[in-house]
């Protein structure tokens, strides 16, 4: 799939996932093939730019282009500047967040919230894409709730403003992630535009995605809570779109060096404390998708305070863990 002048080598893509998608967890989609890992969402608000957090999550060393940098927010001057800043700090595509159904952020009428007002949609779009010499994107839901889906609309809007591709995730947002994704818009919303279409939602199989793309006619895939614990789940996916392979699961020798790498990484690009913090989200997920683990001794690792212990302890478990596999 192209975006502007970059062909990702994959049509699969990292959705962006606030307290997920860090520079370590995408670095680490991308190693298992990911085409493309969007950052999670910056605050376009001027007041947020000098937090730490927003200092993270703009930190892209090591990271592979092209790098995609999500922003949100209500104001088409603040998100003209956010993007210009933005891309000041290195994002070679700029993507746009109007399918955030978190409270907080559709409080301040933004994320999904700017669905219900199209007008606000086109001036926010037309700034940001005459404010920045890369590639626009946008992802959106398929409406605020199921009397208003008007992803079609929007979707016509976004190729008049200039998006050079656009993420529909079947869901409205007072769906929320409750209840089944469903496709159906998102066919719609291709038949209806030019731009390349990323279907998103419940996609979590090589089998899923397949479906999926044939159904809609969309260009990619993007993979979202799939890939917690299982960052690997991309590469397969990757292998039976291109080929129709139905890939090898990872080793259990792989399985160990990504859980021990991820968490090391963790450890260094937000230091010992909240690194340690941060990992334990990520180890019961990995925890969760080990077959057979035995997850009454995951508890006793989340109490850990430091990172030789966690990681000490991780590795127990895993090795434990392969020894009972393999016996």
């Amino acid at each position: 799939m192209q975006i502007g002048p970059y062909r990702l080598s994959s049509p699969v893509i990292l959705a962006p996932m606030a307290g997920v998608t860090d520079l370590p967890f995408r670095r680490l989609c991308r190693q298992f093939g990911a085409g493309l890992a969007v950052s999670e969402m910056i605050s376009a608000s001027p007041a947020l730019q000098a937090t730490r957090k927003s200092r993270l999550r703009q930190d892209h060393r090591g990271e592979p282009g092209p790098i995609s940098v999500q922003i949100v927010g209500a104001d088409p001057r603040e998100m003209a500047e956010a993007a210009r800043r933005t891309v000041d700090l290195g994002a070679d595509i700029i993507d746009i967040n109007m399918g955030c159904p978190a409270k907080k952020v559709c409080n301040v009428a933004a994320g999904s919230a700017l669905l219900r007002d199209e007008k606000l949609v086109a001036n926010i779009l037309e700034a940001v894409v005459q404010a920045v010499p890369v590639p626009v994107t946008l992802k959106i839901r398929t409406g605020w709730d199921s009397a208003s889906r008007n992803a079609v609309s929007i979707g016509k809007i976004a190729e008049s403003a200039g998006i050079r591709a656009l993420t529909v995730h079947g869901r409205t947002r007072a769906c929320g992630f409750a209840g089944a994704a469903e496709y159906s818009t998102i066919t719609e919303v291709k038949k209806a535009i030019g731009i390349p279409v990323i279907a998103n939602g419940d996609i979590d199989s090589p089998g899923k995605a397949e479906a999926v793309l044939r159904s809609t006619g969309a260009d990619a895939v993007m993979i979202g809570r799939g890939a917690w614990g299982r960052p690997w789940l991309l590469r397969e996916i990757d292998a039976r779109l291109k080929d129709g392979r139905q890939p090898l699961p990872p080793t259990l020798d792989e399985i160990r060096r990504t859980v021990l790498g991820h968490l090391e990484a963790l450890y260094s690009f937000y230091g010992e404390k909240q690194g340690v913090r941060i990992a334990r989200k990520h180890i019961g997920w990995y925890a969760a998708r080990i077959p057979g683990l035995d997850d009454r001794l995951v508890p006793g690792i989340f109490s850990l305070a430091n990172a030789p212990q966690q990681l000490s302890a991780v590795e127990a478990l895993l090795k434990f863990q392969f020894e009972k596999t393999a016996a």
